[in-house]
């Protein structure tokens, strides 16, 4: 995560991030935030350039908080794997707990703020580092599985790094669809995927 910022700086992320629980970024306004903060607009601009500032700031914070909790999973999966059956299980634990269909909204959230950054280079910037952050992490787990003899040294980390989190993302099609695959065909699929991978 990212280093501490100024007390006031924090409390106005804290808030605004807090604020977007129950709604839409575009929805968060900066009256609301003023009056759950109790900070003042005068500073608000002082450590923001503008109110959008404030808002990528939070989106950036609800992004880096799921990030952290992704690499916690991996470490946690490499620490407790001691042999290469141990790993595939594990890696599919993490599948089955990121897949999660209550998770909708999370992935919702990471669609959004790829999307933002398609067209808001100061947003994709920040959001960057997080993203690299999950990646680099990825990478090392798809890497040092390769050391061990578990994969295969043709694949190459970081496109496996980056398949992992578009299989993650591709659930949210489903998400939004109205006639919906069963959830356990969908982990079936991956399962298998993983398995060949492994193989």
């Amino acid at each position: 995560m990212s280093v501490s910022a100024h007390p006031t700086k924090e409390r106005l992320i804290l808030v605004t991030a807090s604020l977007m629980d129950g709604e839409r970024p575009d929805k968060v306004h900066i009256d609301e935030v003023i009056l759950e903060s109790g900070i003042s607009k005068g500073s608000l601009y002082h450590h923001f350039q503008d109110f959008s500032d404030l808002i990528e700031a939070a989106l950036i914070r609800r992004f880096s908080i799921h990030v952290d909790r992704n690499i916690e999973m991996i470490e946690r999966l490499l620490v407790n794997s001691s042999n290469k059956e141990d790993f595939i299980e594990g890696l599919k634990g993490v599948t089955r707990a990121t897949q999660d269909p209550a998770l909708a909204k999370n992935r919702f959230e990471r669609a959004r703020a790829l999307g933002m950054a398609g067209s808001n280079l100061r947003f994709r910037e920040a959001l960057s580092v997080e993203q690299d952050r999950l990646t680099s992490a990825l990478e090392d787990l798809f890497r040092e599985s390769q050391n061990r003899g578990w994969l295969a040294s043709g694949y190459s980390p970081r496109a496996g790094a980056v398949m992992i989190q578009a299989y993650t993302l591709g659930q949210a099609i489903n998400d939004v669809s109205d006639t919906k695959y069963d959830n356990e065909d969908w982990i079936a699929l991956v399962d298998q995927m993983l398995d060949r991978v492994f193989s």
